[in-house]
């Protein structure tokens, strides 16, 4: 991010008006090297093509935010690789990370990783150090430390369907898996933060807070999320979840998240009143269906529609129920950046 955009950020979470249309994405592996027209594993083993698809980005769409803003990340195996996982790497689909975690057994046998020697962690630090010259001569800077949730990186060691289970059968170990995942969480952040001084924000993501109840996110998703939110002193905490929302929005004061990035199939009404006053909501157009599925006449349409339904329009960042998906193309992109300037301005 440029500095005007973080600075716009910024005032968008004090409950202040920005000097732009506030318009963002979180862009990453997922939409970057179809766009750019590259396979996915050029995207991940080459610091220029992952420079020069981020720099076009950026150019392209001078008017987004794009967050957290050159990701250098290697898709869901990124924490996974650093506990041992096996990763199975394809040409043009995301890669994916074997089960280190056969039966409930494994867990007490699991050792907290050295994020600064383990798996793909140092190859995504070096990745930045690296092309960091680069980014400040375009003007922008490394903002965010990210990482995967503690459930999110607990159900790709073990299986989602496994990590279920084990919750309710047997939580003690689960406590026990958690608390490793966050721990090695909290080091991984603030080894970020170590290597870039500029880092003044924490990204989560962590869709499977949002398969659990109630009682089961109190107990075994808060309390994680909160220690790695801590894991230094930060202006943006910003959380992306999404799946279901509704039990869990509720939480993220006490989390202490102020940025927001959740489902579209929740509107922003529902989702500002369950988490209160003071978060900001990124959103909330649904991102497959319509803003890679449509024409830009549709996506106008829907995007005027989803303006036009919310109350409080002062601490929304316009964007997409999730993550860019696969496929969006530029003129849908544009469809809804002009929608957004049009009604708003």
């Amino acid at each position: 991010m440029n500095n005007q955009q973080w600075q716009d950020l910024l005032k968008i979470i004090a409950g202040e008006k920005p000097s732009s249309t506030p318009i963002g994405f979180i862009i990453d592996s997922p939409w970057m090297p179809g766009w750019y027209g590259i396979s996915t594993l050029q995207y991940y083993t080459s610091d220029e093509v992952w420079m020069a698809a981020n720099k076009k980005a950026i150019e392209t769409f001078p008017d987004a935010m794009f967050l957290p803003g050159f990701w250098s990340e290697y898709g869901m195996c990124s924490e996974p690789s650093a506990f041992g996982a096996k990763q199975i790497w394809s040409e043009y689909n995301l890669p994916h990370a074997d089960k280190v975690i056969h039966q409930i057994e494994d867990i007490q046998h699991l050792k907290k990783p050295n994020p600064a020697t383990d798996g793909m962690l140092p190859f995504i630090i070096q990745r930045l150090i690296t092309m960091q010259p680069q980014i400040q001569e375009m003007g922008h800077e490394i903002k965010f430390a990210i990482a995967r949730g503690p459930l999110n990186i607990a159900t790709f060691l073990m299986g989602t369907t496994e990590f279920m289970m084990a919750l309710m059968m047997n939580p003690d170990e689960i406590h026990q898996l958690l608390k490793t995942i966050t721990d090695f969480t909290v080091d991984w952040l603030r080894l970020q933060k170590e290597t870039f001084p500029t880092i003044e924000g924490i990204l989560l993501l962590d869709d499977i807070v949002g398969f659990v109840g109630e009682d089961e996110c109190r107990e075994f998703a808060v309390p994680y999320l909160k220690q790695a939110f801590g894991a230094f002193e930060t202006k943006v905490r910003f959380f992306h979840n999404d799946a279901q929302g509704l039990i869990s929005t509720p939480f993220l004061n006490e989390v202490g998240v102020n940025l927001f990035n959740f489902s579209f199939e929740h509107s922003i009404n529902e989702i500002a009143e369950l988490a209160g006053p003071g978060i900001v909501l990124l959103g909330n157009l649904p991102p497959r269906d319509v803003l890679a599925a449509g024409t830009p006449e549709l996506v106008a349409e829907e995007t005027r529609k989803m303006v036009a339904e919310v109350q409080d329009k002062s601490r929304v960042l316009w964007s997409v129920g999730g993550g860019m998906p696969q496929n969006v193309p530029t003129e849908n992109i544009r469809a809804f950046i002009d929608t957004i300037k049009e009604v708003i301005d």
